[in-house]
């Protein structure tokens, strides 16, 4: 199962960065390819370095260890500890988010650089073994590179919309057609690239949550936890939403419910009961 979600996660990134190449290339030609590339380059490395300190900044994180938040730390702590040496990985650090509604969330760089945050609302939601789970399974994206992964998506499809967005406003250059797409070609592409770009995204993040499932059962050493715990997230998110930003909906172990959806296609999760169906297959 991880090996299949891999390869549609490679080719996924490929089809992405190849709306980013003829994007460029309908746009403003050989110049919108330089550009669109140019746009890529600076936003993955800004993503790559900084997305988790914006993550974290956004949701008024705080720190959690046996100094800062020790009660917290008590209980986590050693969860979190007793999973990263069964996965092979560093102690990520850990965050507490001021919020009701119960989610959590992996970011960083690297797995020497990760974070996992936890609301309040899911520390009191959920017992130990449920707890564990989504530990396990924010371990798995940490384990997978998922947050690297999420980052270079994210920012390929921003460059997309980026300059979808420039050659609507500023139009693209005025050159021959063997230099630069035809109009028509521009046009469907200002409208079509970042609908593209949004969609592959989106799909990119729910095959990552697929595995970071699997991830979970296989570590806990049960999927009974992880379906325990996604049946409460399912009921109490929505009974409490959580309102997050379309730039780190994604990041979170279940979809916050207090945004506008659009339907499964532009969905950043795939629906819980599929999720369920597919760890109940693992039984």
């Amino acid at each position: 199962m991880h090996g299949t979600n891999t390869l549609k996660t490679v080719v996924l990134l490929g089809l992405l960065s190849g709306v980013l190449l003829v994007g460029g290339q309908a746009f403003a030609g050989r110049n919108g390819l330089y550009i669109g590339l140019a746009l890529a380059v600076v936003m993955n490395f800004a993503g790559y370095f900084f997305s988790d300190k914006i993550a974290l900044a956004s949701y008024s994180a705080e720190p959690v260890s046996e100094s800062e938040n020790p009660e917290v730390y008590r209980r986590v702590g050693p969860l979190v500890r007793n999973l990263t040496q069964r996965m092979g990985l560093p102690m990520p650090k850990l965050w507490l988010i001021p919020e009701d509604s119960p989610n959590a969330f992996a970011t960083g760089r690297n797995p020497a650089h990760a974070s996992v945050a936890f609301t309040v609302g899911i520390l009191e939601l959920m017992d130990n073994r449920e707890l564990e789970a989504v530990i396990a399974h924010e371990l798995g994206h940490v384990l997978h590179r998922d947050i690297l992964i999420s980052s270079v998506a994210a920012t390929l499809a921003a460059a997309i919309i980026s300059s979808a967005r420039m050659a609507f406003f500023f139009g693209g250059s005025r050159r021959d057609d063997d230099d630069r797409g035809g109009a028509l070609g521009g046009i469907l592409m200002i409208v079509l690239a970042p609908l593209a770009a949004m969609l592959i995204q989106m799909a990119i993040s729910r095959t990552r949550e697929y595995d970071a499932d699997a991830a979970s059962a296989k570590y806990t050493g049960t999927p009974h936890n992880m379906i325990a715990a996604l049946t409460k997230l399912e009921s109490w998110s929505q009974r409490i939403p959580m309102e997050a930003s379309p730039a780190t909906a994604h990041m979170f172990i279940i979809k916050p419910f207090g945004g506008f959806s659009l339907g499964r296609l532009f969905s950043t999760h795939p629906s819980t009961a599929d999720r369920i169906a597919r760890l109940q297959a693992m039984r």
